[in-house]
């Protein structure tokens, strides 16, 4: 296996297009993985730890922070937390401290598994992801197009991911995750959901209970046209019941060695319930953020 280490995203780029199985590796925490289990061989790894620009992120002009592809959890949620608190959230749930200082976002786009955490959260504050090859140049790809199947992307064979964008957030985001245990722990199902009260809309994320990550817009509407934008009024328990339902039924789960289909959809009404629930209560107290 061949082992290519550009020290420039120039390089990388050129790398990538004379090598198009060549896989990128910047923590390693799922390629590693695969490699150690013998899952998969590829022909090359494209180390993209040298490419220093991958490992920042800026606000951009138009008020989107820019994230670079490399930034590891760990800063998301020290230098991002309160501007992406649901990313930030789920970014907690990731592994453990050794993980989050080495996993990144990027990485977890570029595995496309529908069990990924930050997939749900950036669905739900509509995301785009940043990406470019050598030979096409720069192009941007909304969260919700880009998981085309399981573990599969719109990312062309010479294209790499050099960062994300997403606007800091103006209403309350949550997450929520369930697993077999407490800690380290890939998702048997999850939930992202982000409140828009400029537009007085709701977004959505739904993880590990279909074969992409998805977002419930039956629920998204629904909820958006019972909630009290301008006169704030408590949430009724019928609508919040009802918006679990619904994003229950976005879901196509499966059978497998985490959980049954029958499970992941009583988790995910419970989980958009409960999320909507916390979001708007701190909706209504005027904050922007709540504890998961």
């Amino acid at each position: 296996m061949e082992f290519l280490r550009p020290t420039s995203w120039g390089e990388a780029l050129a790398a990538k297009a004379d090598a198009p199985g060549a896989v990128p590796i910047a923590g390693g925490t799922d390629v590693m993985v695969e490699l150690n289990f013998d899952k998969h061989r590829p022909e090359a790894l494209l180390d993209l730890n040298r490419v220093g620009e991958l490992a920042t992120w800026s606000e951009e002009e138009d008020g989107r922070l820019r994230v670079g592809a490399a930034v590891p959890y760990a800063r998301i949620i020290g230098e991002l937390g309160g501007r992406l608190p649901g990313l930030a959230m789920a970014a907690r749930t990731v592994g453990s401290p050794q993980i989050r200082n080495r996993g990144t976002v990027g990485g977890n786009l570029g595995a496309a598994s529908p069990a990924g955490d930050s997939h749900p959260p950036l669905l739900a504050a509509d995301a785009e992801i940043e990406v470019e090859s050598a030979a096409r140049g720069t192009r941007m790809i909304p969260a919700g197009e880009f998981y085309t199947g399981v573990k599969r992307s719109a990312l062309a064979p010479d294209e790499l991911i050099r960062a994300f964008h997403v606007r800091p957030a103006e209403g309350p985001q949550q997450f929520s995750k369930i697993g077999t245990r407490n800690a380290m722990v890939i998702a048997v199902c999850s939930f992202g959901l982000a409140l828009h009260p400029s537009d007085q809309r709701i977004g959505t994320g739904i993880g590990s209970a279909a074969p992409t990550p998805r977002r419930a817009f039956e629920a998204e509407e629904y909820a958006a046209g019972e909630l009290d934008w301008a006169g704030r009024s408590p949430l009724d328990e019928r609508v919040a019941r009802r918006f679990g339902e619904l994003a229950a039924r976005a879901a196509a789960p499966i059978d497998d060695v985490r959980g049954t289909a029958e499970y992941r959809l009583h988790a995910l009404s419970v989980m958009a319930r409960r999320t909507l629930t916390w979001a708007w209560k701190d909706y209504l107290n005027g904050g922007a953020t709540a504890c998961a």
